[in-house]
């Protein structure tokens, strides 16, 4: 295997343990942007409140699932302002959005007191680090150190968790609001709380994400939640592309999610590995994003031409 292929191979790991922390977001944005039909950029600022919240109570001194706790909790909180905005002040959902996002740049900045604050791993017992998962690779510690398989886990238990609330009468009044709020409130559903509690569900995920991140590279910075929706939506855009046609299943659509934001990682990992300079992963990424929109457009539209065509033969 020549050397360079080797070197792609080597940092697949780190690509793929990356992906599957995204994919806990994008999970988060599946919820508001698929179930609930709302394009919520609430998610920049909510992803690094996550981290911000974690990295402040684990630096004094709390139990870190704990701070896991309360960083899901404090992501809840941003949706709920996202919410308010939304469905109280009757703003419309990308503006409600972007007010949140833009407040909470300097709720972060106020909670951690600096831009970026550093977790140690040799303070702190983490559950999941960069640094483990060179070592599992190195044959230094066992696998289930690795972060792969402890996000892995949190994975399972979260799309558990969702196929379960989702069965629910509050979750499937949920979903009805998002397929139509009109024909969902004529049912005497709360069209309002459930749009604002799905506000807090992805939003809170998103923070969970934010705060494992900040674990895995070892520090919680006030630009990291950047762009976190659009990776969020080339995520679910990509995974619903690529899988949708053998994922039927609401828990196996959630796991698509997750598989699109692996895919998305590698393709951005190979970009590096071609040398690509880094400044135009933006533009490459929206790119992707545009084509995957587009595919199903495409593909309605191959569909009414072949079926044009069908009409015209059998006349």
């Amino acid at each position: 295997m020549p050397l360079s292929l080797l070197n792609l191979v080597d940092q697949l790991p780190g690509a793929i343990a990356q992906g599957l922390i995204w994919g806990i977001m994008a999970i988060g944005v599946y919820i508001t942007f698929r179930i609930l039909n709302i394009a919520d950029l609430t998610v920049d600022g909510s992803f690094c409140t996550g981290g911000a919240v974690f990295v402040i109570l684990l630096t004094n001194g709390q139990n870190i699932w704990l701070a896991l706790l309360f960083s899901f909790l404090a992501g809840m909180l941003a949706g709920l302002a996202t919410g308010i905005f939304h469905v109280f002040f009757g703003i419309s959902s990308i503006l409600a959005g972007i007010l949140t996002q833009f407040a909470l740049w300097a709720v972060n900045l106020l909670i951690m007191g600096r831009p970026n604050i550093a977790i140690n791993i040799n303070n702190y017992n983490l559950l999941v680090s960069l640094r483990y998962l060179q070592e599992v690779v190195k044959g230094e510690k066992p696998f289930y150190w690795s972060p792969i398989f402890t996000v892995s886990i949190f994975l399972v238990l979260i799309i558990a968790f969702l196929y379960w609330f989702f069965g629910t009468e509050s979750g499937m009044s949920l979903r009805a609001t998002g397929a139509n709020a009109k024909m969902a409130k004529a049912q005497g559903i709360n069209t309002n709380f459930h749009i604002v509690l799905g506000l807090m569900l992805g939003n809170g995920l998103v923070a969970l994400s934010g705060a494992m991140l900040t674990q895995y590279q070892g520090f919680a910075d006030i630009n990291m939640g950047r762009g976190a929706v659009v990776i969020g939506l080339a995520a679910v855009i990509v995974g619903d592309a690529i899988f949708s046609w053998i994922f039927k299943n609401f828990a196996l659509r959630l796991l698509s999610t997750v598989l699109g934001a692996v895919i998305y990682y590698i393709v951005i990992q190979s970009i590096l590995w071609l040398r690509v300079d880094p400044n135009y992963l933006k533009l490459l990424t929206a790119l992707i994003v545009a084509v995957f929109l587009a595919v199903p457009h495409w593909k309605a539209k191959l569909s009414n031409l072949t079926f044009r065509q069908k009409e015209g033969k059998d006349a």
